[in-house]
């Protein structure tokens, strides 16, 4: 028996009225925002779209936006490439998967301040451990001023990021790889297949789903950094890894330019949708050619 609309809003009314009032609401008000001069405490006269045809001209927006896609597209190979590793190493080693797991989860249960400082401590170009391993090993030529070069400052940081959550990508990729039929795999080695042509012709198509959940997950978390690059690099050298949330920040709180900070984040909800709905667009594709 189908239940009546009445009854259904009834039930519905709750949770709609406490959805409405902390995000519907505050969306709504933000968007309004960006359309004045609001510095945060007087009142904000509204100006249009003056705010957003001012990004146009701000060298710091379209660095901070370069900047951000390069850290995502880092982070999300980084992460993919690490996660599918670690995963396909577990699913090979049984023995080993249940410990295995609960070690690859740690770094991401520990606050990102504290990882933060620690990797600041490990990029540290004098007494930093990444520099004396270089070295120890004959690497010497390699050794930088990691969080201090603006050719390798934001690489550093979306390292860290990928380290963090490798673990959670790997569960992901492992629960997929574990649910390939092993008549599938027995059926390619009666043809031959093996180590590489095993993993690309039969395990990489089959792991098209996880590959989905695990992309687009990155691309969001990325695109929304901000601890990182704030507690490691405040956004420098030279603006290398101010990123748009950093300058999101910069411009609504140090700088009391709150109308223009919230234009920025609407800019960054409005990317943040549109390469979600790309990624997922092209990938579901790809799961159906497969």
């Amino acid at each position: 028996m189908q239940m009546p609309f009445r009854v259904a809003l009834a039930f519905l009314a709750p949770a709609l009225m406490v959805y409405s009032l902390l995000i519907i609401y505050p969306a709504l008000n933000g968007f309004y925002l960006s359309l004045t001069d609001s510095n945060g405490v007087n009142r904000a006269n509204y100006i249009g779209l003056a705010n957003y045809t001012r990004m146009f001209a701000d060298s710091s927006f379209t660095t901070a936006l370069r900047n951000t896609v390069i850290y995502a597209v880092l982070v999300t190979l980084m992460q993919t490439v690490l996660g599918l590793t670690l995963a396909l190493w577990m699913g090979k080693l049984p023995w080993l998967r249940n410990g295995a797991r609960v070690a690859l989860f740690t770094p991401g249960m520990i606050s990102a301040l504290i990882v933060a400082f620690v990797w600041s401590n490990i990029y540290n170009p004098l007494s930093g451990g990444l520099n004396a391993l270089l070295s120890a090993v004959g690497l010497g030529g390699l050794t930088r001023v990691w969080l201090g070069d603006p050719n390798t400052a934001l690489i550093a940081v979306a390292v860290v990021n990928a380290w963090m959550y490798s673990g959670h990508s790997a569960a992901i990729f492992l629960a997929n790889y574990l649910s390939i039929p092993p008549e599938l795999k027995e059926s390619a080695e009666l043809d031959g297949a093996s180590g590489w042509t095993m993993f690309w012709h039969i395990e990489w198509p089959l792991l098209a789903p996880a590959t989905t959940v695990n992309t687009v997950i990155t691309v969001i978390s990325a695109l929304k950094v901000f601890e990182l690059p704030f507690i490691m690099t405040q956004g420098g050298p030279g603006g290398a890894t101010t990123v748009l949330n950093l300058e999101i920040y910069k411009r609504a709180f140090s700088g009391n330019d709150f109308g223009y900070g919230t234009a920025l984040t609407v800019v960054l909800l409005l990317l943040i949708v549109g390469l979600v709905l790309l990624q997922t667009r092209v990938l579901q594709a790809r799961e159906l050619r497969l």
